[in-house]
């Protein structure tokens, strides 16, 4: 099981699960997604999940919350009435996919520390009770090397260990923080650089995804990214 996580809200970790699920059905793997609580979306509305479908193919998918306000689960769930989702519920669930499944990822929303009950308790208590790894999805420019470096060191503060971090929109045009970054987010990590997806991604049709997704990622995943290689190109334009 693989927790994807990000530094912040919008940072590409719906692209990024979307991108890992493909490489792995291409592998021939089961692969199951789950969204423990969806929020700024109304019911019937497309959310986090139909678009790693859209992207990835068929994969099982499973939501246990939906809250229309975008707010953090918690807030969200306090203004709907709607129950919370509790860390054992979401392990309880991530369980049961990964008895069918040989891959299953967990998504977040927001940040590892997003509330999702008044308790305080939130992705960070998910990825405990199951003892899952964490990869963190970061921006590429200025601040990033702050809030990854606080996400690494919250998640191995509380016993997890973190994969890797995944740059989740690579800019097209990438000026000089971003560039400088390459070097620099492996090390406020503590984890490997495990891919740089290029940015616009979401809008592609199946079959140009994939081809990004094996570019963009290493062959931790199944991809083809080479993080030696990126980081010198990087520093060869600086």
């Amino acid at each position: 099981m693989l927790v994807v996580t990000g530094t912040g809200t919008g940072v590409g970790k719906t692209v990024v699960a979307a991108a890992i699920a493909a490489l792995a059905r291409t592998g021939g793997r089961r692969v199951a997604v789950l969204k423990p609580a969806q929020t700024g979306v109304a019911p019937g509305e497309p959310g986090d999940l139909e678009d790693i479908v859209r992207l990835a193919g068929e994969v099982t998918t499973r939501e246990l919350r939906r809250y229309p306000d975008p707010l953090s689960p918690e807030a969200a769930a306090r203004r709907s009435g709607i129950a919370q989702v509790g860390p054992a519920e979401a392990a309880r669930a991530a369980t049961q996919l990964d008895e069918r499944h040989d891959l299953v990822l967990i998504e977040g929303a927001g940040g590892l520390l997003v509330p999702f009950g008044p308790d305080g308790t939130s992705l960070v208590d998910i990825a405990w009770a199951l003892g899952a790894l964490v990869l963190v999805v970061a921006e590429a420019g200025l601040g990033t090397l702050n809030t990854t470096a606080l996400t690494a060191e919250v998640a191995t503060s509380r016993g997890l260990h973190v994969a890797g971090v995944v740059i989740g929109s690579w800019p097209r045009e990438p000026g000089l923080a971003a560039l400088s970054n390459v070097r620099d987010l492996p090390v406020a990590a503590g984890a490997p650089l495990l891919g740089a997806l290029a940015e616009g991604m979401g809008a592609l049709d199946r079959d140009a995804f994939l081809e990004q997704a094996r570019r963009g990622l290493s062959p931790w995943f199944g991809g083809e990214f080479d993080a030696e290689r990126f980081e010198k190109e990087a520093a060869a334009q600086t």
